[in-house]
């Protein structure tokens, strides 16, 4: 199986069942993304060196304003987009196989979990996983030790706040926290304010 077609069929949502050629690509093109984020987190990199490192991770050029603080882990790299003026704070972990997708000036803080793929929970079919994006929108905010579950889309505008668990959509403008998380209150920009 080449990348493009494994790809292809990951952001289609196509399940991976355990112990099958697809499955097997998937381990691959893991130990290509754990070796890019080792070179990433074992030694000093300016930001320069840090964006090319995460072009290679990502198969794709970095968009301009790209900000990264090591370490930094992802378990693909190649179902990860950028928009510009992202920021990634340390220690964020990337499950990236269904997509992650994150908006212009998205600020994304310390140790943030996004997660794109659910195990069955059949036991005996415990190896199948299913694939499911998540898609942060422009001017997002996402604070420390958060974490993001497969298919969420959070709003434009909006902040999860610091250690929430994220388990269905965030409307724009809001403030989401909590296990689960829930909104908190909605976002007033004051007319005339940058919004």
């Amino acid at each position: 199986m080449e990348l493009d077609e494994y790809l292809e069929r990951l952001r289609a949502g196509e399940r991976v069942t355990g112990q099958t050629e697809m499955h097997r690509m998937m381990h691959g093109v893991s130990q290509e993304a754990i070796r890019i984020c080792m070179e990433m987190n074992n030694a000093y990199h300016t930001p320069e060196e840090l964006a090319a490192l995460m072009a290679e991770l990502t198969g794709r050029p970095v968009p301009e304003g790209f900000g990264l603080f090591p370490p930094f882990n992802s378990d693909c790299g190649k179902n990860i987009f950028l928009g510009r003026d992202v920021f990634i704070n340390s220690g964020c972990k990337f499950q990236d196989q269904g997509g992650i997708y994150i908006g212009d000036h998205a600020y994304i803080g310390h140790n943030v979990v996004l997660a794109t793929l659910n195990h069955d929970l059949n036991p005996a079919r415990r190896a199948d996983m299913d694939p499911a994006p998540i898609r942060i929108g422009d001017n997002v905010w996402i604070g420390a030790n958060s974490t993001v579950l497969p298919g969420v889309t959070i709003g434009d505008g909006a902040v999860v706040a610091a250690g929430a668990v994220v388990t269905r959509d965030v409307p724009a403008m809001t403030v989401v926290g909590g296990v689960p998380a829930r909104v908190i209150r909605q976002i007033e920009v004051a007319e005339g304010e940058r919004a």
